[in-house]
Formats: structure tokens, C-alpha cells, sequence
């Protein structure tokens, strides 16, 4: 939510030596006895807090230095109303509603009139009703959202249970095309921003059907309201329409479903003049890299989802395998189907085991129609790494793999076409992403390779600018205290952190 300044009663002042004398409650009579003011530091500042309770205290009014039970009324400057509310739990105070929450403004407007004003809505710091600890199905009735306590959305992700239950789907559709197209324009701040506004929105318990529903949720800048707007008075987005007819939107798009294919090498093909996948197949000078060749090898293979019954499949050939090699290992599927999801593009594994080493030969054993090994940078890493982004040191293989279907439940398929004299084929090409980590970092690989990537940006970001620490997928470092925080699960990843553990499920943001 775009923050508003409201202009100072006082003029700003050059920095002066000598300050007004504190003044004790005692020496100022109180006149407005029926309200008890309590004014916020945070985004003001100790000096110009201090200034401004003095101020109050002079014309009569009850101000206190602490928040206690007593507070009526709590004044914030710059602040939201989900700022301010995020700010109470954080003083262990969930009930807000026995609070006025105020901005700066009714203030001014207290001080210029010599006595209180009425709190107006335009004073207030207004909040929808949102359900905070865990958000309802779409079969919760309409009795039970309507009676939700008011309360507010965090602006991180790693502060919000979201489960695959979306509510908001028509716009978060509509921002997962613009975010798409802004990433193939190399576009980070636009790309960011739809982003968040979209983990926000499949957070809610309920379904935005006016531009009312949308106040006090964070990340709602005024272009994500004006998609927003539209689509609820015009069923459609046409900035959306315009993504998916936009020649060069389509063309990355087409790209970018090959395997190995990423923004650089649809870039050149791009401007090379190719549109399609048979023009760049036809193009003989072009060099395709041996990832690349696999892709179109196996293209409508890798195109198709993958089902739950083929992770399931696949995760039973993956840990056969890994075990024949190290009977001791640890195999856990991550990604999109631990967190619940029922179809995915590829499997995600992690693997680890409690032999000191062993897990690092468990790769370069064979099964695969196609890999590309990535050795582990361990050795040269600076753990945690700053960027929220950074991309982990970790040994990977990045595989297709030979599943055949009869591994696979297949008694609900269309077999009309088995009497067919033309060969069925009995397998498919799955991709799959293995992920090799040291017994000791495996709580923090886990967490990092589960997502969703929403989840994981917030996660750091909440590390960074809340706690003063620094996390990866492999560490978490206080930068306070200076020493690194070991852990051996992941809800003991979120305790370092001071959150609530949310499980995997309730990590889709």
C-alpha cells in the first residue's frame, strides 16, 4: 500500500543543542481524561516522539510512554495499518479492535483544535476483514467470513499460511502473465511487485469482489489496483489480452518450454528472426547445446505435467537407486509436491546422508537418458550468501529420466487405442532434479528447496530486515550475536527466526 506523508504541524528545525526539559505527568493538568494517547516511535524517531507527547501533555491531553491496557487511542506516522497491527503482535498483542488505530493527521488536527477531534475515517488506519491465523475453504459459509476477526496480512510470505486453496484465482492467473512477461523483458521491479501482490491475494480467505476489499493489505500499489479494478468491473484484463497476443511474449514463451532453453537463448533466437520451434530446428548453422538437444528430443514428453502417480513412481526409482549405492541415504521429494501439489513440470529430490562424504559420490552413478552434473562449490562459497536470490553451492544433476508406465497406475488411461497397429509407446520422459547436500546443512537444503520461490524471497527478506540475520540454503548466520545457527529441522529453522512454523503445505505462496 502506497504510503501517504502528511505534513508536519511543525516546521522542520536544524538540529539544536538545547531541548525543551522533559515534563512530568504530574506538572500538566489533564483535561480530556476519556481518551489515553500512545504514540508510536517507529518511522518517527526518539527526539520527534518526545516533542510531540510534550506537546500533548501541554493542551491537556493523557499521554502515556509505554503501551499498557489504559492506551484508548495509538498514533503512527508512515505507517500502515498492517504495519502498525504486525508492530502489536509483535508486543504480544493480538485483539486490536481496543484500539483507535490513528495516523499523524488526527494528531495535528487534536493539537490545532486544543482538544480531541473526531476520529474520521480518513484519520483512521482501516483494515479489511481477514482471517490471520489460517485462511478458510471455499466452503467456509458466508456467516462464519463475515464474522472474522479484523486483523492484517504481514508483507512476508514466511508469515502467512498459504495453502492451495486460492480464492482470487481470475487475478493472480492474470498476474502470473504479466509477471511472465516481465521477466522475459528483464523487468525486476514490475516483475517483483505483481509477484507479491499475487502471494497476497492467494493468501486471502475470501474472494476480492470491490476495490473496499483490498484496504490494508500490503504490496497493493496503484498499478496492481488498476488490473485489479478492471477485472472486477470488466470480467478481463487488457493488459493481460495484449501480453498474449504480443509476438514477442509468444515466441519466449514457445522457447523457454525447451529443456535447457533459458531468457539469453531466447534472446538470440528471438532476434535471429525465429518465431517458431521448427524454424530453429531447420536452422542448420545453429549450435545447440547438449541440454538443448535433449529438450527437443523428448519435448512433448517434458511439455506434459507430471502427475502424482508419476512422482510417486519416480521417487520410488530414485530412492531404489540411491540406495543401492549408499543404503544409508536419506531421499526426500521436495518442490511443488511436497508442498501438496498435484501435478508439477518436473520432481525435486534431496539428498543427504549421516556418513560424512558418502553422499557426494551417490551422482555420478547412472540411470538417467540424459544429465547434467553440476559439482558442488562448497569449498569457495561465503555462506549465508547476501542475496535473497543467490543460488545455492550445492552438488545437482539436472536429468530426464525413463519412466515406464506400467509403474504407473494407468488403469483410468484411454486404452481405446491399444488394438492399434501402431507400436504404443510404454514410457515417458520424466525430468527430474537431484540435489546433494551435507548431512549437517540438510535442515536448511530442505527448506530452501521446498518453496514455493515467493516463500523463499520473503523468507530471507524477513531474515535480513527483521532479524538482522542472514539465511541461504544453507546456513543462518546472526549477524548480531556473529555466530552461525545450527539446526537439524526446519522448526528449528523458524524458531531461530522467531515464526510461527508453517508446514510445507501451507507454503504455496
Amino acid at each position: 500500500m502506497d504510503k501517504i506523508r502528511t505534513p508536519s504541524l511543525f516546521p522542520q528545525r536544524k538540529k539544536q543543542k538545547r531541548l525543551h526539559p522533559p515534563i512530568s505527568l504530574s506538572s500538566c493538568e489533564v483535561k480530556f481524561s476519556e481518551l489515553v494517547i500512545f504514540i508510536m516511535e517507529r518511522k518517527m524517531g526518539v527526539t520527534r516522539r518526545t516533542f510531540l507527547m510534550e506537546l500533548a501533555r501541554r493542551k491537556g491531553f493523557r499521554v502515556e510512554n509505554e503501551l499498557s491496557d489504559s492506551v484508548t487511542h495509538i498514533v503512527a506516522e508512515n505507517n500502515s495499518c498492517a504495519e502498525v497491527l504486525e508492530w502489536l503482535r509483535g508486543h504480544k498483542i493480538r485483539d486490536s479492535s481496543r484500539f483507535e488505530l490513528l495516523d499523524i493527521s488526527w494528531f495535528t488536527a487534536c493539537m490545532e483544535a486544543g482538544k480531541p477531534v473526531d476520529s474520521e475515517k480518513k484519520h483512521r488506519l482501516m483494515v479489511s476483514q481477514i482471517l490471520q491465523s489460517y485462511p478458510a475453504t471455499s466452503d467456509t459459509p458466508e456467516s462464519e467470513t463475515s464474522s472474522f476477526v479484523a486483523g492484517t496480512v504481514s508483507q512476508y510470505a514466511c508469515q502467512r499460511r498459504t495453502t492451495l486453496n486460492n480464492c482470487n484465482k481470475k487475478f493472480t492467473d492474470v498476474f502470473e502473465i504479466l509477471v511472465e512477461n516481465y521477466e522475459f523483458r528483464e523487468n525486476a521491479v514490475s516483475c517483483l511487485a505483481f509477484m507479491r501482490a499475487a502471494s497476497v491475494l492467494k493468501f486471502l480467505p475470501f474472494t476480492i469482489v470491490r476495490m473496499d476489499d483490498l484496504e490494508g493489505l500490503p504490496c497493493m500499489g496503484s498499478e496492481i489496483r488498476n488490473v485489479i479494478e478492471e477485472i472486477i468491473e470488466e470480467g478481463e484484463s487488457s493488459q493481460a489480452n495484449d501480453v498474449l497476443t504480443d509476438e514477442r511474449y509468444q515466441s519466449f514463451k514457445l522457447f523457454i518450454s525447451v529443456f535447457g532453453v533459458g531468457l539469453k537463448t531466447s534472446e538470440k533466437w528471438y532476434r535471429m528472426g525465429f518465431r517458431t520451434l521448427e524454424e530453429v530446428k531447420a536452422d542448420k548453422t545453429l549450435k545447440l547445446s547438449r541440454m538443448q538437444k535433449a529438450g527437443f528430443l523428448y519435448y512433448e514428453d517434458l511439455l506434459s505435467r507430471v502427475s502424482e502417480a508419476e512422482a510417486d513412481a519416480v521417487s520410488l526409482i530414485v530412492k531404489d537407486a540411491v540406495r543401492t549405492f549408499l543404503p544409508d541415504a536419506l531421499v526426500t521429494i521436495t518442490g511443488g509436491f511436497r508442498r501438496g501439489k498435484k501435478i508439477g513440470h518436473d520432481v525435486d529430490f534431496l539428498i543427504t546422508s549421516p556418513e560424512l562424504g558418502q553422499e557426494e559420490e551417490v551422482l555420478h552413478k547412472g540411470l538417467l537418458l540424459y544429465y547434467d552434473l553440476i559439482e558442488s562449490t562448497l569449498e569457495q562459497a561465503k555462506l549465508p550468501s547476501r542475496k535473497v536470490d543467490a543460488f545455492d553451492h550445492f552438488q545437482k544433476c539436472f536429468a530426464i529420466l525413463k519412466l515406464h508406465l506400467q509403474r504407473v497406475d494407468t488403469s483410468s488411461c484411454d486404452t481405446s487405442k491399444e488394438s492399434d497397429k501402431t507400436e504404443v509407446k510404454d514410457w515417458k520422459a520424466i525430468r527430474v532434479d537431484l540435489v546433494v547436500s551435507p548431512f549437517e546443512q540438510y535442515a536448511y537444503a530442505l527448506l530452501g528447496w521446498t518453496g514455493s520461490r515467493q516463500f523463499e524471497r520473503d523468507l530471507r527478506r524477513y531474515a535480513t530486515h527483521e532479524r538482522k540475520m542472514m539465511l541461504d540454503n544453507h546456513a543462518l548466520y546472526d549477524k548480531t550475536k556473529k555466530i552461525f545457527l545450527k539446526a537439524k529441522s526446519e522448526e528449528e529453522i523458524f524458531a531461530h527466526l522467531g515464526l510461527d512454523y508453517l508446514e510445507p503445505w501451507e507454503r504455496n505462496a
